[in-house]
């Protein structure tokens, strides 16, 4: 039971009338930003996203108006606790993203707080210059975000933290003063404060807390690389040029909100090389460093320790960058940089000599080439989600996860924490991290579900505190303080100093409205945890077995930390509806943080109804249960089964929307429709009829701007069981079953077909089931889970005779196929038979390119292809086998790295749909189809990839893997699928592009109308 919260409604309505931007105070919204990726939690006022940064400004004016907390927010992935308040959010990344202006001689550019660091190296990439520091989270977190946090990232080594590389900010305090903050010669300062006004005031107070604090300042200030706590009072001091805007970088937004940033600038290396050295633990490593450093200045030096290398084994990732380390139970990895490969070859090795090694020492290893050190140096980002839920069940937290030394003392530093991890019964902590700066990354199992382990976790804070600061150390060391360490500084600066950065926070924010809690004034470090001894979350009893989350669906949603992967841009699936919304609660991230606030774990939590939740449904709506998370997710967050689950008990005994029956029922329908010869015809003819067919999309929930699939005039199964003879014996070692999934039997038969002649071709006897079956897959997506329970118990006393026998059962169309690997064990968990079911799967490249007889080969097409991998098979199924094949066939794939067709099964045909479907499809997949050449083919094994490249304006057909290869055997057979429509004819790739533009722009700005429309109605809802 929620307490009821206070009455903001004023603030709401200033802030709509007054603030260009979306905002909203509906429950939804207000849970989807309740935590960061920290162990805390605190329930905000209302989220703003302003258009503009002028927008942002307004909010914070409003904001002061009214007294409101403000809470600049990014990326939210911080681990201290920075981007959670019970404040006012301001979100930048959606719409204040732009890279304003470079100056390519001073390597210099102005940006807007939201710009995401990946994005602006790409736009940085034309003049040959990027951003130096590079946070593992650099795919998706924003340049505010860092400058708040004042990260750093494995690149620090070479170019520093981000306050090195300000030149200046233009910001903004709670109560309006607005200025340009910089590095501040004497004759600026006088010119500053000889204008007076609040800029005077303030500029007089820093130079003043200065001088009575010059001595603590100096002598207070670990000399490390690595000091990240605290604020920059040191970057005030007269011989650092009293550099305003780098004393502001690290505060938190707990000084001023920043509005742009001047950035300096790096040249991009020309070439790389990276040197990995084995040694048998993690703390000879550590002693290793100094040494490295005497006689090298690489450009990066990472650890990884034996810990982090077997939980990756154990969770199959990045396995093809573990076996490339040398011999050794803990690694390090030296990056060089150089104006040639040679150049950066010779440092490395001269770093070799330097250590009496050579490449033929088993503990060495050394890469130049640039694709295989990124994927090594991916393998040490991956820590935090590696580490985060290890496969035996257990939990680990952040809370002290980037403590920092002088790199000579860290090997005695790591061998007292863990020392200090044994005292308090904290095993089997994984420790790496920026060695070369002598940063150490770890999470520890903190016991946080119950009042001891909550006083454990506090208790161990501070012995830790004093440990690193006997060090000289820092207690961050990128990740910042927020309420993480705030309540620890005195242990490191000792009072005096923090009383200094006190007084600092008065003078720019002496009402304690910016971000309070944070840095200094801190709350407790274990107050608002997301989990404590009063989280007490409701039991729920669930149709998934969840069996690695202890069978417990809160376990499984707690497995998102909130590293905010989810929220990336380019590359990999994961998540297509954020990639097109631009919007936090329709991120993986987002939704979890909803199915959290469901479990109604916490008194105060927005997010009311259990189970009957509108603000989870709608949040839930958007996600197209593409399964993308499930592998791009670094800790394994499946929001496609979490969806389905919830839909499940959402909908129970209620009536559904109506695609759930149309589409949801669609293996129904299309076997009702075989009942009588001529009415698969009779069905297509209404489908095509305007008005009947507009009719039909309306009572089914179909858009009526989506072409609804035509059924064949004869299934699979019907044109096999005419003309394909006797069914071959079970026991037959060369007998595979052919599963005739919904999609290849009604509407794609011609695939099934095909994918016969290749087997037979290679040898193999196709079996095809005589009676009906089918994955249940439509359902499961649809959450109708105890009618997809009584269809699989169907299909596998069906499959009986060739599961008990072994039978290899062969699956064409990707999301069926996966849902035997992954759905229905989950499912049906202990069924045997759906075990044996699992087991014997296959995909059809899995069959040809890894149990076909010796010396078949597959026949050559010597063609160029772009092929779509359905997002099932990215997530769940891989590729591997069928790049294996296609190079075995001759055929040059290109296979496309653009995400989501944005179809996805029943999704993109259901209303609401359609313009999200598009923009996602305009993202990436069409383009680069419209982008093939003419005599190339575009390969989609997927229905739902090949049905949106064929109504999208491309001018192609998509072809499934078992169609080609029956291309190069005989030519091709007949499509007998019924025309749509007349073929249209190809356009000129430069009026389809504009033609594509054209549409995705009109499908975004839906998509933002439907959203905005969304938001008004919950406020409508709310509204006392």
């Amino acid at each position: 039971m929620s307490h009821p919260r206070e009455d903001h409604s004023g603030l709401e309505r200033a802030l709509r009338a007054e603030v260009d931007g979306e905002v909203r105070f509906d429950a939804g919204s207000r849970g989807a930003y309740a935590t960061d990726g920290s162990n805390y939690r605190q329930v905000p006022i209302g989220v703003v996203v302003p258009r503009t940064v002028e927008a942002g400004a307004a909010a914070v004016a409003v904001c002061a108006r009214f007294g409101a907390p403000v809470l600049s927010r990014g990326g939210g992935t911080s681990l201290g606790g920075q981007c959670t308040n019970t404040a006012v959010v301001l979100d930048w990344t959606k719409y204040c993203n732009r890279l304003l202006s470079v100056d390519r001689e001073r390597r210099t550019c102005v940006v807007e707080p939201g710009i995401v660091l990946d994005e602006l190296n790409r736009q940085l990439a034309p003049y040959g210059l990027k951003f130096g520091p590079k946070p593992s989270t650099h795919s998706h977190c924003a340049l505010g975000g860092m400058i708040g946090n004042n990260s750093c990232g494995a690149s620090a080594q070479a170019y520093g933290k981000t306050v090195d590389n300000i030149r200046s900010l233009d910001v903004l305090t709670y109560d309006g003063t607005r200025f340009r903050a910089g590095a501040t010669g004497e004759e600026e300062f006088e010119r500053i404060v000889a204008a007076g006004g609040p800029q005077a005031r303030l500029y007089r107070g820093m130079r003043d807390l200065v001088g009575r604090h010059l001595a603590e300042i100096r002598r207070g200030y670990p000399k490390i690389p690595r000091r990240v706590s605290g604020y920059n009072l040191d970057s005030l001091l007269p011989e650092n040029g009293f550099h305003v805007a780098r004393a502001l970088v690290g505060s938190e937004g707990t000084l001023v909100t920043v509005l742009r940033a001047e950035l300096e600038l790096v040249e991009v290396p020309a070439a790389e090389a990276l040197l990995v050295l084995g040694f048998d633990d993690i703390y000879a490593a550590a002693d290793a460093v100094p040494q490295l450093l005497r006689h090298a200045s690489p450009t990066q030096l990472e650890a990884v320790d034996g810990r982090m290398a077997q939980l990756m084994r154990e969770e199959h990732a990045h396995l093809d960058s573990l076996e490339r380390l040398p011999e050794g139970d803990s690694w390090l990895l030296v990056q060089f940089t150089g104006d040639s490969k040679e150049e950066a070859d010779a440092q490395a090795h001269e770093l070799l000599r330097a250590l009496g090694r050579d490449e033929d020492d088993p503990g060495v290893a050394l890469s130049d080439d640039p694709q295989r050190e990124q994927e090594m140096l991916r393998t040490r980002e991956a820590g935090l989600g590696v580490t985060a839920r290890p496969p035996d069940g257990s939990e680990t937290w952040e809370g002290w996860e980037d403590s920092a030394v002088a790199p000579e003392r860290l090997g005695d530093y790591l061998r007292d924490l863990e020392r200090l991890f044994d005292r308090y019964g904290y095993q089997q902590a994984s420790l790496y991290g920026h060695f070369g700066q002598g940063c150490v990354h770890t999470r520890i199992p903190f016991g946080l579900r119950e009042g001891k382990g909550v006083e454990a976790f506090r208790s161990f804070l501070f012995d830790a505190a004093d440990l690193v600061a006997s060090y000289g150390g820092s207690l961050s060391g990128e990740h910042g303080d927020g309420q993480a360490r705030g309540e620890l500084l005195p242990r490191m600066f000792g009072p005096r100093l923090v009383g200094a950065m006190g007084e600092l926070k008065a003078l720019f924010d002496p009402g304690n409205r910016m971000n309070p809690g944070k840095v200094v004034h801190p709350n407790p470090v274990d107050g608002n945890l997301r989990i404590g001894a009063a989280w007490r979350p409701e039991p729920l009893t669930t149709h998934f077995a969840y069996p690695d989350d202890d069978h417990d669906f809160g376990q499984a949603v707690l497995r998102c930390v909130g590293i905010g992967n989810c929220r990336t841009h380019r590359g990999g699936v994961m998540c297509p509806s954020y990639r097109a919304t631009g919007e936090e609660e329709h991120s993986t991230r987002g939704r979890a943080r909803l199915l959290f606030e469901m479990l109604d774990g916490h008194q105060d939590t927005p997010v009311t109804g259990g189970w009957r939740s509108t603000e989870v449904r709608d949040a839930l709506d958007l996600c197209l249960a593409c399964k993308g998370c499930r592998s791009d997710c670094p800790v394994g967050v499946d929001m496609a089964t979490y969806k389905a689950e919830f839909l499940a008990h959402h909908y129970e005994h209620r009536l559904r929307p109506p695609a759930h029956y149309a589409m949801g029922w669609l293996p129904l329908w299309a076997r009702l429709v075989r009942t009588a010869p001529g009415l698969p015809g009779l069905a297509n003819a209404a489908l095509r009829a305007p008005a009947v067919g507009r009719l039909g999309k309306l009572l089914a929930g179909i858009d009526p701007r989506r072409d609804a699939p035509l059924f064949a005039t004869h299934s699979f199964q019907e044109h096999r069981h005419a003309f394909g003879g006797p069914q071959p014996d079970p026991s037959d070692p060369r007998t595979v079953v052919l599963w005739p999934d919904t999609f290849s039997n009604h509407f794609h038969p011609h695939v099934a077909r095909a994918a016969v002649r290749v087997l037979e071709d290679a040898g193999f006897r196709v079996a095809v089931p005589d009676e009906p079956v089918c994955c249940g897959l439509t359902w499961i997506s649809t959450g109708q889970l105890a009618t997809a329970r009584r269809v699989l118990r169907r299909t596998t006393r069906v499959l009986r005779p060739w599961l008990e026998a072994g039978t290899p059962i062969v699956g064409l169309e990707p999301s069926c196929t996966a849902v035997f690997r992954a759905d229905a064990p989950e499912l049906l968990d202990g069924d045997q038979d759906i075990a044996r079911l699992a087991a014997q799967v296959r995909t059809f490249a899995e069959q040809l390119a890894g149990h076909a007889p010796d010396g078949w080969q597959p026949p050559r097409l010597d063609r160029a292809a772009t092929v779509q991998t359905h997002c099932h098979q990215h997530a769940v199924l891989g590729a591997d086998p069928d790049g294996e094949l296609l190079r075995r066939a001759g055929i040059d794939a290109d296979v496309l790295d653009e995400g989501c067709c944005g179809l996805a099964g029943n999704f993109g045909f259901e209303r609401g749909h359609y313009d999200l479907s598009l923009t996602i499809a305009e993202q990436g997949v069409l383009p680069a189809v419209r982008d093939t050449a003419p005599d190339a083919l575009v390969l989609a094994d997927g229905f739902s990839c090949r049905t949106q490249i064929d109504q999208a304006d491309t001018g192609r057909r998509a072809l499934h893997l078992a169609e080609a290869l029956a291309l190069a055997l005989d030519g091709p057979l007949p499509d007998d699928r019924p025309e749509r429509a007349a073929p249209r004819p190809r356009p000129h790739p430069a009026a389809a592009r504009r033609a594509a533009a054209t549409a995705g722009t009109a499908a975004g700005l839906t998509v933002g109308a439907l959203l905005a429309a969304r938001h008004r109605r919950r406020a409508r809802k709310e509204t006392p």
